[in-house]
């Protein structure tokens, strides 16, 4: 019985924000840093500061806009998909039917919850987008630079999340939330 309300306290506050943020990190972070790092080998970058472009304004903020607009919503999503396996499980290995499910979450896992989930969504879509940008800045004029600097954002932006994450725990325990 107690299994409905661990499935809904870890996917609402733990699980779904923290596999979506994971995800992203390996997935965008990486594009990130090879997009920008491959205009910066090719002087694309040089090229829009010559033009009056600023680099900053015309990189870096739309994907930060993207990924604050996105993280959010995928994490929303996540935790949906994680209810339906979470009661899908329960129902097909313990015998507690959906209704139950439902009934138990509603009762005992209080929207709270979720909303911790969702608070840690744009900072932990901050950290993605800015690794994965300054990475890709940081690429000098070689190719083996540029490998060099999408797999450390990579690593860096997993291992700010686990960070990040473990800071909320401690943060959210402290405020009793």
């Amino acid at each position: 019985m107690f299994a409905v309300e661990l499935i809904g306290i870890s996917v609402f506050r733990e699980f779904a924000v923290v596999i979506t943020a994971v995800l992203l990190a390996g997935r965008s972070s990486s594009s990130f840093a090879a997009e920008i790092g491959s205009m910066k080998m090719n002087q694309e970058i040089d090229a829009m500061k010559v033009m009056g472009v600023d680099p900053f304004q015309a990189l870096v903020i739309p994907r930060l806009a993207a990924l604050l607009l996105m993280l959010p919503l995928l994490t929303f999503i996540a935790v949906i998909a994680g209810m339906l396996g979470g009661m899908l499980v329960t129902w097909s290995q313990l015998n507690l039917g959906p209704n139950f499910f439902i009934l138990r979450i509603e009762q005992n896992v209080g929207v709270e919850h979720l909303w911790v989930g969702l608070s840690k969504a744009p900072v932990f879509a901050i950290v993605v987008a800015a690794i994965g940008c300054r990475q890709g800045m940081a690429v000098s004029g070689d190719v083996e630079s540029l490998g060099r600097r999408v797999t450390a954002a990579v690593v860096q932006a997993i291992f700010a999340i686990i960070f990040l994450d473990a800071l909320f725990a401690l943060l959210f325990m402290e405020m009793g939330v």
